[in-house]
């Protein structure tokens, strides 16, 4: 089963699109990182730039319409991921416990929708899913 655990520091709504880190905390993060790996639950993590470097892309008048960061109606976002393999909610929940967070920060766990979630008039829609997921490797590369 595959989980996507999502990081919501609060406060980063707000911040500016550059930040400094702190050495200590991303070696604390860093060896928590090499735990899910060494685990061998790991599939990808990335940390995220603040909203204020972002734009939205919205489409309530039925066209495009864009933002630029910040999002002044956010009140929680997104600071960053980690995609995990495990055999269950409960296994995903436990490595997040695990996870070297600070007081303001949320780990919120996603289960990822399987194609074998679906019936079989939705898996047949979504023909060639699967064969799209294979090739994001190589335009990240």
């Amino acid at each position: 089963m595959r989980f996507m655990m999502l990081m919501i520091p609060l406060g980063y709504e707000t911040a500016p699109p550059k930040i400094d880190l702190d050495p200590e905390r991303v070696a604390a993060m860093m060896k928590y990182n090499q735990a899910l790996k060494d685990a061998g639950v790991l599939i990808a993590l990335d940390g995220l730039h603040p909203p204020s470097a972002g734009a939205r892309v919205s489409f309530a008048t039925g066209k495009p319409v864009v933002t630029d960061g910040p999002f002044t109606e956010s009140k929680e976002v997104l600071g960053g991921y980690w995609m995990i393999n495990v055999a269950s909610r409960a296994e995903a929940i436990e490595w997040a416990k695990q996870c070297p967070a600070s007081e303001n920060e949320i780990i919120e766990i996603r289960q990822v929708q399987e194609m074998s979630d679906f019936s079989e008039e939705v898996q047949k829609a979504a023909a060639g899913f699967e064969d799209m997921q294979q090739g994001w490797g190589k335009a990240l590369r």
